[in-house]
């Protein structure tokens, strides 16, 4: 079968090759035939080796599709059945999940470290045990979720990662107030989905912060009050709240420059939500007065902060009703051959959301 895989940690193509195997199919496993996979920047940070993965691998871990088999024992999918690939799937029985901080479970990372695929030069990788940029991908069955058969593969796709993790930072981690203030660092996919949860959640002023100015054009069409360049951010301050700082902070960019930033714009008292995923080495500085007497929040948002399958729910039934915009998000379409096409579009910000049609 097709699959676009990455030969070695920092290279930014990927070469789209036709002799690929799905691997390790068996009991409480499930193999997917992936329809429709979204391009997340996480794919970019694994392929330059920001985040950890192994390689060679496949990247790709927002994805759609059908399952084709089921192994002995799992018993809430058949073959036949829509599903949204989650690559971060709750075990259910770890000390995490029993207390009900199912996005904290490890058994999906335990299982990134083995072969999901294989072609004559050796094994291949899944990016997070997944790898949806392939025709097929064999996964344990928790990363499986049945979604209903009128949700598109592509609208599917987006509620795998960047839609969950956005909007679950506003609505779980941030618990964001009717008529509070918001500021959103990083206004890609993820971080229009942090708006969209911010404005259901009634937030009064939402400013979008990017220095990509057709990403800054889009958040407004997805519920930012304002969208400013970051050096337009401390100006936006003083005049929505007086110089006091925002209720609530989101850093969607994964930098600890941009989390200092969003760290100073948080008022005295207000929420900092980290949502970006950033290095192992890069850290933030904050000294022990500032922690003390600002008594600013700083909490980090995994995946959106909240038991992933509840949080798919909420997100069809939000898009049902027409409180969310997820088919605006997919500015681009390419085929599994255009997917070098689609890197370069999220590097530039040119895309919002790229949808991958397999």
């Amino acid at each position: 079968m097709r699959a676009a895989v990455l030969h070695e940690t920092g290279q930014d193509k990927l070469e789209v090759l036709d002799d690929v195997e799905a691997v390790g199919f068996g009991p409480g496993k499930v193999r997917i035939r992936v329809r429709a996979t979204g391009l997340c920047h996480s794919d970019l940070s694994a392929m330059s080796g920001v985040l950890p993965q192994p390689a060679p691998f496949v990247p790709g871990h927002e994805g759609a599709g059908e399952v084709v088999e089921v192994g002995e024992g799992v018993t809430h999918v058949a073959a036949g059945d829509r599903v949204v690939v989650c690559w971060l799937p709750a075990c259910g029985a770890c000390a995490a999940c029993r207390r009900g901080q199912t996005e904290l479970c490890l058994a999906g990372f335990l299982n990134a470290g083995t072969p999901n695929f294989r072609r004559s030069g050796g094994d291949l990788f899944g990016f997070a045990g997944t790898g949806t940029f392939t025709e097929e991908v064999v996964v344990d069955a928790g990363c499986a979720v049945p979604v209903p058969g009128d949700v598109p593969f592509d609208i599917a796709a987006l509620i795998g990662c960047g839609v969950t993790t956005g909007l679950g930072a506003a609505l779980n981690t941030a618990r964001v107030e009717a008529g509070s203030s918001v500021a959103v660092l990083g206004c890609g996919g993820v971080g229009v989905s942090v708006i969209q949860g911010a404005r259901v959640a009634g937030a009064a002023e939402i400013v979008a912060v990017d220095p990509v100015p057709a990403r800054r054009e889009a958040a407004s069409g997805f519920g930012a009050t304002r969208a400013v360049a970051p050096e337009e951010l401390a100006d936006a301050r003083q005049e929505i709240t007086g110089g006091e700082g925002f209720d609530h902070v989101f850093e969607v960019v994964g930098r600890s420059a941009t989390a200092r930033t969003a760290y100073e714009n948080t008022r005295r008292g207000g929420t900092l939500v980290v949502v970006g995923a950033g290095a192992a080495d890069d850290f933030l500085q904050l000294n022990m007065f500032e922690l003390f007497f600002d008594e600013k929040r700083i909490l980090p948002s995994l995946y959106g902060g909240g038991d992933v399958r509840r949080s798919y729910e909420r997100t069809i039934a939000l898009w049902r009703a027409g409180r969310i915009d997820l088919d605006g998000m997919i500015t681009h379409r390419v085929p599994l051959a255009g997917v070098n096409e689609a890197l370069e579009q999220m590097r530039t910000g040119a895309a919002l959301r790229t949808c991958i049609e397999i």
